[in-house]
């Protein structure tokens, strides 16, 4: 039997400690939409600049250098537990850099996933380029992709276009990193922002629908779900990272922590006020509940 490491009040926040490869195989629950954000194994002992530092890219672990084959494996056995875990209709969507995307865009090709978008995400103030060889690097990209080519999958368009001053949006965002405010319970070493989460959160479920991220780390995705009243799921093996997802879901629990959250992100100022979103509860009946 699962227990939670963490479950919210209204229980619209679940956080699971361990390896998603085991524990996603330990229950039977289908999602709406996975976010992950898997390791992209650049933990061989390079440097980068950080806050104007030479500082190690280093992250642990978890994100150590694997050969091309052993990261292909890898990509193959997330993806396709993962493609279990979708609804019929439900999509996922996947962030990378050149490392590690080109192999997961494979991979969900041969899992039989229909890719709708390569999003690349501009950075507003990316790290410089410290050797001077090639360009610096600013961008990121995230896959999206439905589970199956033969049922449709869910986009809000039209809000997505409001949200774009009334204009088709299109695969190019430019959004800024992360902010101080969003690490108070701790710094993540590959968080990413709130803002690159609500819009695909806003993009593609509504209200009350499940969302997992099997990598989530420090649970950004959770704490744009709770703030946009989705429900999630996050898996995480690192104890450190997901203490800081605990600390985080519980901050929203201040009203005044909320709303500063929600007054910060502006593709959400458009949705609904936060009073409103504050009121409304998860329908559970509806989209069901976690068997644990």
């Amino acid at each position: 039997m699962i227990k939670p490491y963490y479950k919210s009040p209204n229980r619209d926040f679940t956080l699971l400690h361990g390896d998603c490869f085991k524990l996603l195989r330990e229950f039977d629950f289908k999602f709406s939409c996975i976010f992950a954000d898997p390791p992209y194994f650049l933990s061989n002992g390079g440097i980068s600049v950080q806050s104007g530092k030479i500082v190690s890219v280093n992250k642990g672990e978890w994100d150590k250098g694997k050969s091309q084959h052993d990261i292909m494996d890898f990509n193959m056995e997330w993806l396709s537990l993962c493609h279990e875990k979708l609804k019929d209709n439900g999509t996922i969507w996947v962030s990378g850099t050149y490392h590690n995307i080109f192999s997961v865009a494979n991979c969900l090709t041969e899992l039989g996933y229909k890719i709708l978008n390569v999003v690349t995400w501009v950075k507003t103030n990316p790290p410089p380029n410290i050797s001077c060889r090639y360009f610096t690097y600013s961008t990121e990209f995230v896959i999206w992709a439905r589970k199956s080519s033969k049922k449709a999958h869910y986009f809000n368009y039209d809000l997505m276009k409001e949200i774009n001053g009334d204009k088709q949006m299109t695969d190019v965002w430019n959004l800024p990193a992360v902010a101080s405010w969003e690490k108070s319970c701790g710094k993540h070493p590959t968080q990413k922002p709130l803002s690159l989460l609500s819009r695909i959160i806003i993009a593609s479920t509504k209200q009350g629908e499940w969302i997992l991220d099997p990598f989530c780390g420090s649970s950004t995705t959770g704490i744009a779900s709770t703030l946009l009243g989705r429900r999630f799921l996050g898996i995480e093996q690192e104890m450190d990272f997901i203490k800081m997802g605990k600390c985080r879901r519980e901050e929203l629990e201040n009203p005044q922590t909320f709303c500063k959250y929600f007054s910060k992100i502006k593709d959400i100022q458009s949705i609904n006020t936060c009073t409103s979103l504050l009121s409304e509860s998860c329908d559970s009946t509806f989209y069901g509940d976690l068997p644990f």
